[in-house]
């Protein structure tokens, strides 16, 4: 009994220093304040949204006003491109037919209204670009047919002619325009593009004539195309170049004529044979 007493005092001295060190199980715990860490939470992921707004709104503001500061130019190039475009049925018969038997047309002069020159569905001595586009583009399938019937066609030969014969149109250009500079006369390089891409209709025709009949017969297309676009760049520039040029320039008449055997050249250049029977 005394041993049970000893150690129920023991037990009981225990509980006091448990107690008085504060671990029992009525001792008070801290807390988790849950509605002060989710209001937290939901103040960090406010201001993270209004700093995602004013960045998207700066970005925004910029973007506007670098579109705005380049949408007049870009609407000036579309404009220029949607003219040379402005193609019906009509002009495209009167032109092609101009081309390949251009000694028959009588009036070369370009057609003038309040706003500039006339669009080419009204005035049949327009340039475009249409004819020039379709005629490149018909004129390199040719290449390729024509290369495939000497057994050597891989897709390159399409890319080293396209860029053969744009490379070739771009150094006449530059040619043209630096003859417009000597002249001191106004110059549109895109009027200039279409008038030197026209051959390119010539020399589809040669093309075909060549795949078909050969190429003796080759060259006789090439005589009459070559020589039609000759008198065709002849009788254009000659009517529509302007007449007041520089005293000290070269002849008017004589920069004319370049140019109309300058076409010529070009179309015996660009004219493939290799593989003609």
């Amino acid at each position: 009994m005394g041993f049970s007493s000893s150690r129920g005092g023991f037990s009981n001295s225990r509980g006091d220093f448990n107690s008085s060190r504060g671990f029992n199980n009525n001792s008070s715990q801290p807390t988790f304040n849950t509605a002060a860490a989710a209001a937290s939470i939901i103040s960090g992921t406010s201001s993270q949204s209004q700093m995602l707004d004013l960045g998207l709104s700066a970005g925004s503001t910029l973007a506007s006003q670098t579109f705005s500061k380049f949408t007049p130019q870009a609407s000036g190039y579309y404009e220029s491109l949607r003219y040379y475009f402005g193609v019906s049925h009509v002009y495209v018969a009167v032109k092609l037919k101009g081309l390949v038997v251009p000694w028959f047309k009588k009036d070369w002069k370009r057609l003038k209204t309040d706003q500039g020159f006339a669009k080419p569905n009204v005035d049949p001595n327009a340039p475009d670009l249409y004819i020039p586009t379709m005629s490149l583009v018909t004129y390199v399938l040719l290449s390729g047919l024509l290369t495939g019937t000497g057994g050597e066609f891989t897709p390159d030969v399409l890319q080293s002619c396209i860029l053969f014969a744009l490379g070739t149109q771009f150094l006449e250009v530059a040619c043209i325009r630096v003859a417009y500079y000597a002249l001191e006369a106004p110059c549109e390089v895109l009027d200039v593009m279409c008038y030197s891409g026209y051959k390119y209709f010539g020399l589809c025709i040669n093309q075909v004539i060549g795949l078909i009949f050969g190429y003796w017969m080759y060259n006789l297309s090439l005589v009459v195309t070559a020589g039609g676009m000759g008198y065709f760049t002849l009788k254009t520039y000659g009517n529509n170049l302007s007449r007041r040029t520089s005293e000290q320039g070269p002849k008017r008449e004589f920069v004319v004529l370049g140019f109309a055997g300058m076409q010529v050249v070009v179309m015996w250049f660009l004219g493939d044979t290799k593989y003609l029977s």
